[in-house]
């Protein structure tokens, strides 16, 4: 700002309209004129979002961008702290009372302002709040539809701009706890227009390739207009679409897109996603450690049970004696077999009682007792038993069986015995 204006050398044009290519006016004398013509304006109240307003404490000057996104245009604020009000945060609509301010060491615009009053909320974050809203009636952010991350993917998919500290950050720190963690890197263009198109056909590459376990879309910090394209309804559907888990790793830990709602996963920095994709080496190597001491330990412990056991089984009588078992049986089996035996010669003796009465009676009923007191049987040759006279004829050879033989004998005659007499009681009849 200056006192009064800019005078102009006089070899030189008066005026700007009589500049000419063998004339020109230094650039230096332009930026002065410059900032003489934007000092002259008066304050002024405009209207517009903040969107890259962070707090510096203590600082005594604060800077945001008043932005107009309809028409893409932006200008940069600095205010004093203590006229800032609390609580305003980027993508907040604000009308601010500001004095133009045309700075001659880079040639860049600015407003100095002195006070700034909140209207509302900002178109930004009006439409991004809709966009939740919609996606979340359809079921997007559910839990239920979270697929879990791989425990150690085969490769790592990376979509992220080129040669980005966001890119260092997740390969250095993966690599770190993971020497052997394989990328497939997409580098591609991740704020502005045309950004979406490019991170949505990445996305869907790297979706297609088999060994990808898991895809990561990793941007460092910026204002709510730069990190836009990651709250873009196109991205975000193709992010819900993906059968590869997703992990968001946008902007810092304070920055919330729409893709970390729709993402697998929400990792507040691209240093905490390399921390989720892979595991630890090290703290793996301790976790297998300390396994294997559980294991020797649970061994050592069942040795000494079954040890235990053992010792106690054979201190029981069966095994510490078992001859004693034996004994026992062998007493057993004596006094069967001293009763088999007692059973044996009372039967034998009952029996040979039994057989003794029988040869009695049969002795009795025998013919040969008969015999035995002078009894004769007669027989004919054919052994037929002569039991009356009429079996025989005169002449005829017999056989007369005695008690100790036999007799040959000739029927000399036959003689008829006298028919017995009746008794009264048939003679009566």
């Amino acid at each position: 700002m200056t006192a009064g204006p800019i005078p102009v050398p006089a070899d030189l044009p008066q005026q700007a309209a009589q500049t000419t290519a063998e004339n020109p006016w230094p650039l230096r004398l332009l930026s002065a004129k410059i900032a003489e013509y934007v000092a002259k304006m008066s304050r002024l109240w405009v209207e517009g979002e903040i969107i890259t307003l962070v707090r510096r404490p203590n600082a005594k000057m604060q800077f945001f961008t008043l932005a107009d996104l309809e028409d893409k245009a932006a200008i940069n604020v600095k205010i004093l702290s203590h006229n800032l009000p609390a609580g305003l945060e980027s993508g907040a609509r604000v009308v601010v009372c500001a004095k133009p301010d045309f700075w001659t060491g880079n040639g860049s615009l600015s407003l100095y302002a002195d006070e700034v009053r909140p209207v509302g909320i900002g178109d930004i974050l009006a439409r991004i709040e809709a966009l939740k809203a919609k996606l979340a009636s359809e079921g997007l952010f559910a839990a239920a539809r979270k697929k879990p991350l791989p425990f150690l993917p085969r490769k790592i998919g990376l979509i992220c701009g080129r040669n980005t500290k966001a890119k260092h950050d997740v390969v250095v720190n993966a690599t770190a706890r993971w020497a052997a963690a394989q990328f497939e890197i997409r580098e591609v263009q991740v704020q502005g227009e045309g950004s979406v198109p490019q991170m949505i056909a990445a996305l869907n590459e790297l979706d297609a390739i088999r060994e990808v376990d898991v895809i990561v879309l990793a941007r460092g910090g910026g204002s709510v207009e730069d990190l836009l394209p990651f709250s873009d309804e196109r991205l975000v559907r193709a992010a819900a679409q993906a059968q590869t888990p997703i992990v968001s790793a946008i902007g810092h830990e304070t920055d919330s897109p729409v893709l970390d709602l729709v993402a697998d996963f929400r990792a507040s920095t691209p240093t905490d996603a390399a921390r989720r994709i892979v595991p630890d080496v090290n703290e793996e190597r301790v976790g297998i450690a300390q396994a294997r001491e559980r294991i020797r330990q649970a061994l050592e412990n069942r040795l000494v049970r079954s040890t235990s056991d053992i010792a106690a089984l054979r201190s029981r009588p069966v095994l510490a004696h078992p001859e004693l078992l034996l004994d026992s049986r062998v007493e057993e089996l004596a006094n069967l077999r001293a009763m088999a035996r007692t059973y044996m010669e009372y039967a034998y003796q009952n029996s040979q009682g039994q057989i003794s009465a029988l040869t009695d009676r049969l002795r009795a009923l025998s013919p040969l007792a008969t015999l035995n007191r002078g009894y004769a049987i007669l027989q004919q040759d054919s052994g037929e038993i002569i039991s009356n006279v009429s079996r025989v004829e005169v002449g005829s050879a017999v056989v007369a069986r005695v008690s100790d033989g036999a007799i040959a004998l000739t029927v000399a005659g036959v003689k008829s015995q006298d028919p017995p007499m009746k008794s009264s009681a048939e003679r009566r009849k």
